[in-house]
């Protein structure tokens, strides 16, 4: 497993602290866990032109304690499956950085990056070697790399993926 995971994308860019998750996935979509069905509704608490921009835009820059709320994995799966590569936030809800991590979507905090990104910006995020690239307007921002376990995570796309792959080898 040597395949080094750097995502670049445009710039999709919300300035509010604490969206939460029933800002991400709204509460009346829950009776369904089909990715591609909760992918339609994603954000649509907050913007309904969601869908049209994160078809050019597919890192998501935001405040303070994204993914507040509740514990659900509905709304990282919808985030990922709406077309979301990475999330780049001050700071996450502790329980959406987890569930995101176990299903293999990248999210990273860093307040510089977040204060100085502007919307449609193009960035390439490396979470390995711990920083982003703003290459649209030259500038380099550091964040923590992740430990090596939890990019084992993101290299297999998840904690499914992970576990799978790891039964494989025993």
């Amino acid at each position: 497993m040597n395949k080094k995971v750097k995502i670049e994308g445009r710039v999709i860019k919300y300035r509010d602290n604490n969206i939460d998750t029933d800002e991400i996935i709204p509460a009346c979509y829950l009776n369904t866990s089909d990715p591609k069905e909760l992918a339609k509704h994603c954000m649509e608490g907050l913007d309904r032109d969601f869908p049209a921009k994160v078809k050019e835009k597919s890192i998501m820059v935001a405040g303070r304690n994204f993914g507040s709320g509740s514990s659900r994995e509905h709304a990282p799966i919808a985030l990922k499956e709406a077309g979301i590569k990475c999330i780049i936030a001050t700071s996450f809800a502790r329980i959406f950085f987890r569930n995101a991590i176990n299903i293999g979507l990248p999210v990273t905090e860093c307040k510089e990056a977040v204060e100085d990104l502007k919307e449609g910006d193009t960035v390439k995020v490396d979470i390995f070697e711990g920083k982003i690239d703003n290459l649209t307007r030259k500038r380099t921002y550091s964040i923590s790399p992740f430990p090596s376990f939890l990019q084992k995570l993101i290299r297999e796309g998840g904690l499914d993926s992970y576990v799978k792959e790891k039964m494989k080898d025993e």
